[in-house]
């Protein structure tokens, strides 16, 4: 009989090893590194919160995805959050405030999760929630961004609280990124990569792997001009088809093989860089992390989502708790679907069960 998974121990491990690996990657620059030895003592208490509650019969996740805003300065292809009105659209409800993003934060500091994933929209575009997580040390908070915003003040922001850590979007090249984000976006993140080098932040980069770029990408000759930017994240995220049509540049299983073992090679080709896969890592985890089993998303508006590529809730951080959050039926329910699935290959099983979830949020709400 095989060993029941132990999740809670495999993603401990793999955030330890994770900061590991960052501190390595930044030993040449006393900033990063005074900070990130300073966050290894807060990390230990955040996983004895989480352990001591595990020991209660609730798990608490590593990580939190809050979407702090709707607007966006740019409009491309294939956006899943446009296409799942969480991008250009309020739905009728004002944003959450920075304070408010305060209070979950707090909770989230509370209950043990090290990592908050800012989204959007463009998060750039929220200069006042930057400055609310910025005051959250205990808490790293990568920023998901497509890099044209970044600016002398948010470049003086970063530089003082390393604790926020900008990943900027990018398809490869120049032809690919202008294809999906507008002519002219390539050069921007270009810019946006030099002047965070010159700064010596720590930042990273993330790429939206198709079926049509997968080859460039994940070329150690691509790797090699991110590495001499500066870059020390790579985040490979599978497309996912949002938009009809664009189904053939979803990878499939063998394309997933083919990143696997590209994202094996880089790591031993650049041992000074970390290389992350999502959601093509969830095999390793036991399968689909969404829900609250590895993370939940929250909406501009605080909405509790299982995932952004699954835009539905029944409970909202303005009127309940993240522990609720967590504890709630319908994410209970979520889980127990994704538990159904044996031998996942991995990509985004969530995503191809939305008239499933719907149903489930359905029988909720009767």
């Amino acid at each position: 009989m095989a060993a029941e998974f132990d999740l809670a121990a495999y993603l401990n491990e793999g955030a330890e090893q994770l900061i590991r690996n960052i501190l390595k990657a930044t030993l040449r620059n006393p900033k990063e590194t005074a900070f990130l030895r300073r966050y290894q003592k807060s990390h230990l208490a955040m996983e004895a919160r989480r352990a001591a509650l595990e020991a209660e019969g609730l798990h608490i996740p590593m990580f939190l995805i809050a979407s702090i805003t709707n607007a966006c300065n740019l409009y491309c292809k294939g956006c899943y959050a446009r296409a799942n009105g969480q991008c250009g659209s309020a739905g009728g409800k004002p944003p959450l405030s920075a304070q408010q993003w305060g209070g979950i934060f707090d909770q989230a500091a509370e209950t043990g999760i090290p990592f908050i994933l800012l989204a959007g929209g463009e998060p750039m575009m929220r200069p006042d929630v930057l400055q609310t997580a910025a005051a959250h040390g205990q808490t790293i908070f990568p920023i998901f961004t497509n890099g044209t915003l970044i600016d002398a003040p948010l470049i003086k922001l970063f530089d003082k609280h390393r604790n926020l850590v900008p990943i900027v979007s990018l398809e490869g090249g120049e032809e690919a990124t202008d294809k999906r984000r507008g002519k002219g976006a390539f050069v921007y993140v270009q810019n946006a990569l030099d002047t965070m080098e010159k700064a010596r932040l720590l930042f990273g980069v993330s790429l939206t792997v198709t079926t049509e770029n997968r080859a460039e990408v994940m070329s150690p000759e691509f790797i090699e001009t991110l590495h001499k930017k500066g870059c020390r994240l790579v985040f490979f995220i599978e497309y996912v088809p949002v938009t009809p049509g664009t189904e053939s540049l979803a990878p499939d299983d063998k394309e997933r093989q083919l990143i696997e073992q590209g994202q094996e090679n880089l790591r031993g080709s650049f041992p000074g860089m970390v290389f992350l896969s999502f959601p093509g890592d969830e095999k390793h985890m036991g399968g689909c992390l969404a829900a609250g089993r590895g993370f939940f998303h929250i909406n501009a508006q605080g909405a509790a989502e299982p995932c952004p590529f699954s835009p539905y809730s029944d409970l909202s951080l303005l009127d309940h708790t993240l522990l609720e959050v967590l504890q709630s039926p319908f994410f209970q329910m979520v889980r127990e679907l994704n538990a159904q699935e044996e031998n996942h290959v991995g990509g985004c099983a969530l995503f191809e069960k939305e008239a499933q979830v719907r149903a489930l949020l359905f029988s909720r709400n009767m």
